[in-house]
């Protein structure tokens, strides 16, 4: 077995054990940092902030494919995982403004399964197009985040803001970094990248077919 047919193995291997994972892990939709309490002081809504993204294995795997998109468009990709956590950012003010939006679940499943395909593309998309789509999947992402934020101070709300901002930025930051070293190797590019987007796909199918099945 060559190298290039061992990667792709190994990445099929993981899709596979994401599907098993995924569909008995029902409880990671809730992903509250604190418990489901409400912050109250600075560090516990920094704390917060820090923790849900990380802990939503949704957004976690979203934020890792916006950064992995970005690096596909060089320099410029950086604008793509901005314009998401700007987005964030308006979609936890909206909740807290308590104007509900359309199945929030559903659709954030349903952008993982898109960035996935967007991924796994053999051409890659428009620039303009990508930031688009992570910009009103921020929208809904952010929406959840704000459930763990609600009737928090103003200082417990500033750190949570900051913290989920910072730890979205971060790790798009670092999955583009990687996403480089791939792309600076043309053999592997498609090969990796296209499974990643492959593996990530499949995780947002995975969670749309848990919320449609129940």
């Amino acid at each position: 077995m060559n190298k290039n047919k061992a990667i792709a193995f190994g990445l099929t291997a993981s899709t596979l054990c994401s599907f098993g994972l995924l569909i008995n892990a029902a409880p990671v939709l809730a992903h509250h940092p604190n418990g489901g309490s409400t912050p109250s002081n600075l560090i516990e809504g920094f704390m917060s902030g820090l923790g849900h993204p990380v802990i939503g294995i949704d957004h976690l795997v979203f934020v890792i494919a916006i950064g992995l998109l970005a690096a596909l468009s060089k320099k410029m990709g950086m604008i793509i995982p901005t314009a998401f956590v700007i987005a964030t950012a308006i979609g936890t003010g909206i909740h807290l403004q308590s104007v509900d939006l359309p199945a929030p679940e559903f659709l954030i499943s349903a952008s993982v399964l898109v960035m996935g395909i967007f991924l796994a593309q053999k051409n890659q998309a428009n620039l303009i197009l990508l930031a688009a789509v992570a910009s009103l999947a921020g929208i809904f992402h952010g929406y959840a985040y704000g459930e763990s934020i609600v009737g928090a101070e103003s200082t417990a709300l500033v750190a949570y803001l900051l913290g989920f901002c910072s730890i979205q930025f971060g790790i798009s930051a670092i999955a583009f970094y990687l996403g480089q070293k791939i792309v600076n190797q043309p053999n592997k590019t498609s090969l990796v990248l296209r499974f990643a987007g492959f593996t990530i796909s499949g995780i947002g199918f995975a969670f749309l077919s848990g919320l449609i099945l129940g």
